[in-house]
């Protein structure tokens, strides 16, 4: 996130597997050392350029797209994977509401949460990327939507900024 620039002109959701409470430190923290504005999630916010979202660590988020702006939408629905918040409920509610229009980005982590949201995303038109092996910390989550067939590029940390740039544009 620190090599997107201030500019980048899509909105950016992220499901990190954090206990609650310590998802608003992470947020505050990435808001210093990003050009991107990021804050933790809350009901009602507006996606938009420029701007990261951090579900909070015992909520889903989801998105819904409405007349007068999309927004982020928190839910307390039970675990999937064994997780809340839950990368395949975000991915899945991505590929209802923008369909082709979205980019889904699976990223290090343990298990296969993510991969079937993934081949959700892909199933819709979306772009799918999937952090690559050797640039991982823990492969289980992108190797997952890998084996699976659901990412269309595999791509290491060192140049994902510089893929989601080419792949969203610019202001």
């Amino acid at each position: 996130l620190p090599q997107l620039p201030a500019d980048f002109p899509g909105s950016i959701l992220v499901v990190q597997h954090m206990p609650d409470g310590f998802t608003n430190m992470f947020a505050r923290r990435l808001d210093e050392l990003c050009g991107l504005r990021v804050k933790e999630a809350q009901s009602g916010d507006l996606l938009q350029g420029g701007r990261v979202l951090i579900c909070p660590g015992s909520r889903h988020l989801k998105v819904k797209r409405l007349p007068l702006g999309d927004i982020a939408v928190l839910s307390d629905e039970p675990r999937v994977n064994g997780h809340r918040p839950s990368a395949d409920v975000l991915f899945r509610s991505v590929a209802e509401e923008f369909r082709s229009h979205a980019v889904g980005v699976l990223m290090t982590g343990m298990g296969d949460d993510g991969a079937e949201g993934l081949g959700a995303l892909k199933k819709e038109g979306a772009m799918t990327i999937a952090q690559s092996e050797d640039s991982c910390v823990v492969y289980g989550m992108p190797k997952a939507g890998i084996e699976r067939g659901y990412a269309i590029r595999v791509v290491a940390l060192d140049v994902m900024s510089a893929t989601l740039q080419a792949i969203c544009g610019r202001n």
